[in-house]
């Protein structure tokens, strides 16, 4: 990278991470989803894209960056941390979200919408929410509404994560789950990680670390299914004979994590740098988020419209019916 081109991305980053740092704050004092903080103030400021200088600094927030801080993601988990549920318990998971993901495919035409937003949705749902919603949608092919359905997405999810952080320990209390039962059905079923730990750690130590682990597990699902996708969205691409950009089979960021996610099962990573890698891997979401936010219209999300609304949380009650089936 040469003297000239962090010149030209310096303005953008400096915006988006000014709104990082106020989403921040603004969380750590009043407990709203970082995230969707980000989001939203990067939303309100969208008039600041419209200038030429903040636009390379915007872009390479909303597309590099996001990238890193997926692949990220991978030092996270660990195959030990996996095991440690039990094999019934990983089928269950594995299953949930290939049915979650192909329940929105079908769903989606009763809804109105094509297949892009329906995996999208069902993606961000059957995995880690906004993380998995920012991540699918790098590799989607790129229209007019991409950003509007990227925003309005993990709005969505944030929305619904955090609604299902408050009743759900209330329905595994009144289900008369153990608490083993209870962190696997928050851990299974709740969208983002940050609302999986918070409900968890809510009914008790035991609920709050089986779900993260659950969590954890549903995120390392990320991998496998985007590249999947990627080839199914390559061979449609050859299939219509399309003029389109080529994706790599594998993306960079997905070896970049399934790579991770390997050396840290080896246990060559102490804990404290895996700990920081998280970290890391948070804040370099946010800035992805917010950039998301600057580029996007408030008036074009809303114009995504209530059916939108309805397969997510279609989705959502799926995804819960599930795991609601599997412990019962």
């Amino acid at each position: 990278m040469t003297l000239d081109s962090i010149k030209s991305l310096t303005p953008g980053l400096l915006i988006v991470s000014v709104i990082v740092l106020a989403a921040q704050f603004v969380s750590d004092h009043y407990g709203a989803p970082a995230m969707l903080l980000a989001l939203l103030f990067g939303i309100a400021l969208q008039f600041v894209s419209e200038q030429d200088r903040p636009k390379p600094g915007i872009a390479f927030a909303s597309r590099t960056i996001l990238r890193f801080g997926v692949a990220l993601l991978g030092l996270r988990i660990s195959a030990d941390l996996a095991l440690s549920l039990g094999l019934d318990v990983l089928i269950m998971i594995v299953g949930v979200v290939v049915a979650t993901i192909l329940f929105g495919l079908l769903c989606a035409r009763f809804f109105g919408f094509r297949q892009k937003f329906a995996f999208l949705s069902a993606g961000s749902v059957a995995i880690c929410g906004a993380s998995a919603a920012m991540a699918i949608s790098a590799i989607l092919p790129k229209d007019e509404r991409t950003d509007e359905r990227l925003v309005f997405t993990v709005v969505g999810v944030t929305i619904l994560s955090t609604i299902a952080m408050i009743l759900y320990p209330v329905l595994a209390a009144k289900l008369g789950f153990s608490n083993f039962e209870t962190g696997i059905f928050l851990g299974a079923t709740i969208h983002d990680v940050a609302q999986v730990v918070g409900a968890g750690f809510s009914v008790g130590q035991e609920t709050g670390e089986v779900a993260a682990i659950v969590k954890l597990v549903r995120v390392a699902m990320l991998a496998p299914v985007i590249i999947i996708a990627t080839f199914v969205l390559r061979q449609a691409s050859q299939n219509k004979a399309e003029s389109v950009e080529r994706q790599p089979l594998v993306p960079v960021f997905v070896i970049g994590f399934f790579g991770l996610l390997l050396v840290n099962s080896m246990g060559w990573i102490p804990t404290a740098i895996s700990d920081l890698a998280g970290n890391i891997s948070r804040w370099a979401l946010l800035a992805a988020i917010a950039a998301v936010g600057l580029k996007t219209s408030l008036k074009d999300v809303l114009n995504v419209g209530g059916a939108a609304i309805g397969l997510l949380v279609a989705e959502t009650i799926f995804i819960a019916m599930l795991v609601l089936i599997f412990l019962f």
